[in-house]
């Protein structure tokens, strides 16, 4: 359950409701909004006067529910908008991981000729195997507050654990926080307590349900403004990376107010395939499409195996354009 309570009802007060109830609260302008768990099923008598509104739930997504809000949440990030009425799909790309300054500059200047404001690029790995490249760290970090002080542009990167993320939200313009973190309650509550936009990915063996509770500890902490991604989960198929969940990306548009982006790089895992899944992702008017690219994969030091290079991008991104104005969608 979520209760509103009256604006006036002081910090005491309200940390009391919360102990009483076993909730989690944070403020938001002017107001107190306590979360209980979704056994309570009505709002306790003994705070009525405290109470301004109740919304009853039944299960643990709560905050993220359309039954709690009906609308996509609306994210400003800064060059542009998505979710709410804008009808947004934003294109997020650039390489998997960030590897020198001549290469992440180049795929500055990819962005640049597109029209794109959001590049990814990651800096701390999170690679199954300890031998691979683990990425540049906070020296990675730095290059790309440059690209962003040279370029303009939103930056999105990866925290791998708690002990950079510090550093991540500092440089970030949007956390990213991948699948392997997805249960990482640490990183999920700092997130919570950051006033940045955060991309959260599904764990590649998480349900439905476990990823938006996920999300929930984001937005318990009182930042509203989460993403989620689907990124491909891990089924019986052995012939592709892993294998998108368009019916769960269903699901999710139904039932859940955040906007969601699409990754279709790890979910396919290999660049001949990554077209199509995103334009198939395109016709559900989704609110983002995440697609790694390189100016050179054959060399990249990680995931060389799914980057698109800039002609194939180029490709892709015009073959895109007809499917976003088919579906209503406007491609930032």
């Amino acid at each position: 359950m979520i209760l509103h309570l009256h604006n006036g009802t002081s910090a005491d007060q309200a940390e009391e409701i919360a102990e009483k109830t076993q909730s989690v609260y944070y403020e938001k302008d002017g107001r107190f909004i306590l979360i209980t768990p979704s056994k309570l099923q009505e709002p306790p008598t003994s705070f009525a006067e405290e109470i301004e509104s109740s919304f009853v739930m039944s299960s643990d997504i709560q905050l993220a529910s359309r039954s709690y809000r009906n609308e996509v949440r609306e994210i400003d990030l800064k060059h542009t908008k998505i979710g709410g009425s804008t009808n947004n799909t934003i294109m997020i790309t650039g390489p998997c991981s960030i590897e020198s300054w001549e290469q992440i500059e180049q795929s500055a200047d990819l962005l640049k000729s597109l029209g794109i404001t959001t590049l990814r690029a990651g800096c701390y790995k999170p690679r199954t195997s300890p031998y691979s490249f683990q990425g540049l760290g906070l020296e990675g970090l730095k290059m790309l507050s440059k690209i962003r002080e040279k370029y303009g542009f939103n930056i999105i990167t990866e925290v791998r654990d708690a002990s950079h993320v510090e550093d991540v939200i500092e440089h970030a313009d949007i956390i990213q926080i991948g699948a392997k973190a997805m249960y990482d309650h640490g990183i999920l509550r700092r997130c919570g307590k950051a006033r940045k936009p955060v991309l959260l990915k599904r764990g590649f063996g998480s349900t439905l349900q476990e990823f938006v509770q996920a999300a929930e500890f984001i937005l318990s902490g009182g930042n509203e403004d989460v993403m989620l991604c689907e990124r491909g989960i891990r089924t019986f198929e052995t012939k592709t990376r892993f294998t998108l969940d368009l019916c769960g990306v269903s699901y999710l548009k139904e039932h859940v107010n955040l906007p969601i982006i699409l990754d279709t790089s790890h979910a396919m895992g290999y660049r001949y395939g990554v077209p199509d899944l995103t334009r198939a992702c395109m016709a559900m008017g989704v609110d983002g499409l995440l697609i790694e690219s390189h100016p050179n994969p054959a060399v990249a030091q990680s995931d060389a195996a799914q980057q698109l290079d800039f002609d194939q991008y180029w490709e892709m991104y015009s073959s895109l354009e007809p499917i976003a104005a088919a579906v209503g969608r406007n491609m930032v």
